[in-house]
């Protein structure tokens, strides 16, 4: 009995010592994130150059898998079940904070199933048109919204997308609901409007600045409260009249509860590197985005950016009576 005892011992003494082996030497192979939106929108597009910068201090490849779903909810879901050992990390923006009140039957807790690793970057978003819409300022702009609101379509990238609060804001903002078009994700909600199919939409500079650029859509404003430096000539909203009016759309990574702090240390300090690069931060400009300084791409300052952001918008999404079940 003794021996059987002391052989278990040993047993269970060589699995921690194996375990916490493990994660000291983390990584040892490829590591996954998880996007929660289409390939080709704007979160795919920043995880894509997080990905690659922090591949460089980790030694490993992160592969970028999309995982598209409405509202984003699918790939939180998947990492929150994922096990707990740094391999499987979720990117996600805004939305983390804003399902809690849009979700009846969420079915994870942004506050206490995830381990946080960092902020990324700080995006403004873009009110923009159909390449042939007939306003050609916002002052017209404003006044055939109101004029034909009934016929009018505004498409998102569905129920908790970035788009889909934008335009929420927006809408309440000016006094004057259109007709809202969800995608599912916002690649195809662009598509459709590069196509002509819908008439406007609120999305990120990372998915807007270079169809801007290239004349493919009109631009009526930002929604930050100083102008974008990649679209110096595109007004801010406040300044257009709408006095205070302000959305940003930040990023943040995330892994699995109970990650190993080795681990989890080598990811927050690949994040950082990442946020310091260089080519990261010129990219992340070139995109209209800002990254967010290394002080920031900690666990402590997206745990209380998270927590500030839910106490932000849950009474706003609530008040505007806006569900997804």
């Amino acid at each position: 009995m003794m021996k059987h005892r002391l052989l278990q011992f040993a047993a269970l003494l060589a699995a921690l010592f194996a375990g916490s082996a493990s994660a000291q030497q983390f990584p040892t192979r490829n590591i996954t994130m998880l996007v929660p939106f289409a390939a080709g929108g704007p979160t795919d597009t920043v995880a894509r150059v997080t990905a690659q910068a922090m591949g460089k201090p980790l030694g490993q490849t992160v592969i970028v898998e999309n995982r598209p779903s409405a509202g984003g909810i699918l790939a939180p879901e998947a990492v929150k079940n994922a096990k707990p050992d740094g391999y499987t990390i979720l990117i996600h923006h805004i939305g983390m904070a804003t399902t809690p009140a849009l979700y009846r039957q969420l079915r994870f807790n942004p506050l206490t199933d995830f381990d946080y690793i960092g902020l990324i970057n700080d995006v403004p978003m873009t009110i923009i048109a159909r390449q042939n819409f007939p306003a050609k300022d916002f002052k017209e702009f404003l006044a055939y919204l109101k004029a034909n609101k009934d016929k009018v379509t505004y498409a998102n990238a569905g129920i908790g997308a970035a788009s889909h609060l934008c335009g929420m804001l927006f809408m309440s903002a000016i006094q004057t609901d259109v007709l809202t078009v969800p995608y599912k994700g916002t690649a195809p909600a662009m598509n459709d409007l590069l196509g002509g199919t819908v008439d406007f939409m609120c999305d990120q500079t990372t998915n807007t600045t270079a169809q801007i650029k290239g004349g493919k859509v009109k631009v009526f404003g930002v929604t930050s409260l100083k102008r974008v430096p990649s679209l110096p000539d595109v007004p801010t909203l406040d300044e257009l009249g709408l006095k205070g009016f302000e959305v940003g759309i930040w990023h943040g990574l995330y892994a699995p509860k109970g990650t190993p702090k080795p681990a989890l240390d080598k990811l927050v300090a690949a994040l950082q590197e990442a946020v310091k690069d260089p080519v990261v931060n010129q990219r992340f400009s070139d995109l209209g985005a800002t990254a967010y300084p290394a002080d920031k791409a900690t666990p402590a300052a997206l745990a209380a950016h998270v927590k500030a952001e839910i106490d932000k918008w849950g009474p706003i999404i609530k008040k505007a009576g806006v569900y997804a079940d």
